[in-house]
This record gives structure tokens, C-alpha cells and sequence, in this order.
């Protein structure tokens, strides 16, 4: 049986992508094969970081006692993990609505054939970022309208590659695209105003919810 480890286990809402503001079931594994400049799990990607190896019947008990509906895999980087798409089949065949959240730089397309289908909120890594040398674009192929892309903004130079991006790949056609402020770096207004500039009507503006209801660098929400 496979194992796997766990940074935290919590019970909060969503904070950003399509299911923003719903209650959801929160696994977070440890490990990212990326190093974001403005990442805020810098902690759980930590070779040291402390986790508990849960197998997939400790996570699904630990889930039923928990009575939501809604089930988020985050890391970190949750798709580095070993046998992750067994942990993902259990969970979808439990009954439980699926969100992975993914930075871009791991490959989808196999997890997508997985059913029942999880649902993907994909990352693209900006120029800002520092990884945008890693990102994958083929997997996009596989994107359905349950899926998500995020494009976390730090600056002007962001919200160019972010559009430039979207419409090489049609991908407000084919998943919901997200534009999200890096806290504290760039100001909502500003995206606002790019998206009228560019008449964006398939983009949306996506707060950090959780960041407004608890200090920004809180754990477990």
C-alpha cells in the first residue's frame, strides 16, 4: 500500500479558483520541483518539512469524519508524489468533488484519465515568477470547462505573457482562466483595467480570499 506525506490536513473554503468561497476538504503533500519568488508554502516544499506518511485508508477515514463534500490536493507540488494517481482514483471513486491544484510544470494528461475525472486548476508562472522556463503547454489539450487556469500577477510584464499566453492556446475557450494578484505586489485595479483594455470578457479577476479573512501568512486555512 502506497504512502504518502502529508504537511497538513485541514477544513476551510476555498480560497481561489472555481470552487472560491465553498467548503472544502484540504490535503496538502510536501515537496515542489519549482521555487516560486513569491511562493507562500515555502515551508512544505522543505526537504525537512515535518508530514505525517498516511496511506490512502488513513487519508479517506480521515476524510469521511470530516462530512464535506469537496476535496482539494495541493502541495507543494501534490503530482511529484509517488502512486499520487491512486490517491486521486480513491478519492474520486469515494464520491468526493476533486480539485487538484497543480503549478503547470508536471504533465496532467495522465491523471486526466483517471475516473471519475478529477477537476485541475492549473498554474502558469509568469515571468515574475522565475519558472517560466518550466512550464508545460501541451498538456492543455486535455483541459475541459471543469478545469481551471491561474495566472498569478505580479506586474505589467505578467499581464502581457498572461494574454499572450491565453490566446496562443484558446484557453478561455477551453477552462476558465483566472488572473490572481501576487498580495501585496500589484493592485487589483490595475488588472481590472487591463482586462477592459484588452476587452478580456472570458478572464476573471481572482482574489486570495483567505488572505482577507486571516493574516497572509496563516497556516491551516
Amino acid at each position: 500500500m502506497a504512502v504518502y506525506p502529508v504537511a497538513e490536513l485541514f477544513v476551510s473554503i476555498n480560497g481561489e479558483g472555481p470552487a472560491s468561497g465553498c467548503l472544502s476538504a484540504f490535503i496538502r503533500l510536501k515537496g515542489c520541483n519549482l521555487s516560486c519568488v513569491y511562493c507562500d508554502t515555502v515551508w512544505a516544499n522543505r526537504k525537512d518539512c515535518p508530514c505525517d506518511m498516511m496511506s490512502e485508508e488513513d487519508i479517506l477515514a480521515w476524510l469521511k469524519a470530516q462530512k464535506v463534500e469537496r476535496v482539494t490536493l495541493t502541495g507543494g507540488e501534490p503530482l511529484i508524489c509517488p502512486s499520487v494517481d491512486i490517491l486521486i482514483r480513491r478519492i474520486t471513486e469515494s464520491g468526493y468533488k476533486l480539485e487538484i491544484e497543480t503549478n503547470g510544470s508536471v504533465d496532467i494528461r495522465p491523471f486526466a484519465l483517471v475516473s471519475p475525472r478529477p477537476a485541475f486548476t492549473l498554474d502558469y508562472k509568469c515571468p515574475a515568477s522565475g519558472m517560466e522556463d518550466f512550464m508545460i503547454t501541451d498538456h492543455y489539450e486535455s483541459l475541459l470547462p471543469c478545469d481551471s487556469v491561474k495566472f498569478v500577477i505580479s506586474n505589467d510584464i505578467d499581464l502581457e505573457a498572461a494574454y499572450r499566453t491565453t490566446r496562443l492556446f484558446d484557453l478561455d475557450r477551453k477552462a476558465t482562466v483566472f488572473l490572481s494578484p501576487v498580495f501585496g505586489k500589484i493592485e487589483a485595479e490595475s488588472i481590472v483595467d487591463f482586462m477592459k483594455e484588452k476587452q478580456w470578457n472570458k478572464a476573471r479577476l481572482q482574489l486570495q480570499l483567505h488572505k482577507y479573512i486571516w493574516p497572509p501568512d496563516a497556516r491551516s486555512v
